[in-house]
């Protein structure tokens, strides 16, 4: 008998618009659960406000045990629907009056073209894309990297890109946060927001872009082997350094032989020709590519071999050799372990 009456009290009495960019809200009981049902018409985040008499006056925190499209980001559209779990928070409630207000503070993403790429803003956190105009350049051993090549990064060869964004830095702990919630297994709560993200592994950073991809309606990825090489080589401005921004190591790299074998936070170095930073040491970065030989013939578009079990990881780190930062140098790992971090790309 107390539970019929529970719900018979929890009748919805009225729904209160908090926001212009929310319309048409309705409700529906069902059982011990209320869906609250609205459209939006741009990408905002979301908070539920209930009132207990009628909508004279609202708590001043929004509904806690809610879920659905609710919180830090939900996409524009119709028929949105968060689903308030009511025996959840019946101690609270004290009026028979019960109404809501949907509440859009405004979009959680922003995409703002800038002087050379994008500027993108997702939950309070900005990173910057590069534009990376395609063109050909000479893959692997070229002759600046002399005799510090292995043979993995033979024969050299003759690729061609199209057009694409990079990211002017390493995805940062911020950055990972701001899309996951929370930063990677493994890491000190201590750990400053502006360090790169590292010891992810392959499959941690699909995830990540997984849902950073369904935040943004954009299409992020990791970059192929040839795209990140290309890049860190400085594009069609390349002026052919053997380290990502100068034949000079310690001007563009955290590296073994100065950084005392820690991370540091981005952009602390020189950037290289095209505006991009720690390309060259830091942390090591995971390209899509799965690892293998490579070919002597020309390509376009490269994305690697079709079989594999090790995907490339490349730019060495905070605790490599000077010779395992340069450009061409190349290595792998399997990618269930926890390897190195990331940078993004951006398809056009």
């Amino acid at each position: 008998m107390k539970t019929k009456l529970f719900f018979l009290f929890f009748v919805l009495a009225a729904f209160v618009v908090g926001a212009q960019t929310v319309t048409n809200s309705r409700s529906v009981q069902e059982g011990k659960m209320v869906k609250i049902f609205y459209d939006l018409s741009e990408d905002a985040e979301i908070s539920i406000y209930l009132s207990t008499d009628g909508g004279l006056s609202y708590e001043s925190h929004p509904i806690g045990h809610v879920s659905g499209d609710v919180g830090g980001y939900v996409r524009a559209g119709k028929g949105k629907c968060a689903v308030w779990d009511v025996l959840a928070d019946r101690e609270s409630l004290k009026g028979d009056k019960i109404c809501f207000k949907v509440v859009a503070s405004g979009s959680a993403v922003k995409i703002v073209p800038s002087s050379g790429g994008v500027t993108i803003t997702v939950g309070g956190v900005s990173f910057k894309m590069i534009k990376v105009e395609g063109g050909t350049f000479t893959m692997g051993c070229t002759g600046k990297q002399g005799k510090d090549c292995y043979s993995d990064e033979k024969p050299a060869h003759s690729v061609t890109l199209s057009d694409y964004y990079i990211g002017e830095t390493e995805v940062t702990l911020a950055l990972w946060k701001a899309v996951m919630g929370r930063g990677p297994s493994g890491l000190g709560n201590r750990e400053s927001d502006n360090l790169p993200v590292d010891k992810v592994s392959f499959d941690d950073c699909e995830k990540f872009i997984s849902i950073l991809n369904s935040m943004t309606g954009r299409i992020f990825r990791l970059p192929t082997e040839a795209e990140w090489e290309y890049a860190a080589r400085g594009g069609k401005k390349s002026k052919s350094y053997k380290y990502s921004g100068s034949d000079n190591i310690g001007d563009v790299a955290w590296y073994g032989g100065n950084s005392d074998k820690m991370k540091h936070e981005v952009k602390g170095k020189r950037s290289n020709e095209l505006g991009l930073y720690d390309m060259s040491g830091n942390v090591s970065e995971w390209c899509s590519d799965r690892y293998g030989d490579y070919s002597s013939s020309s390509q376009r578009d490269p994305k690697g071999p079709s079989t594999g079990l090790e995907r490339v990881i490349r730019g060495g780190g905070c605790s490599y050799s000077d010779r395992n930062c340069r450009v061409s140098y190349r290595e792998s790992g399997t990618r269930f372990r926890g390897g190195g971090g990331l940078r993004l790309v951006l398809s056009q």
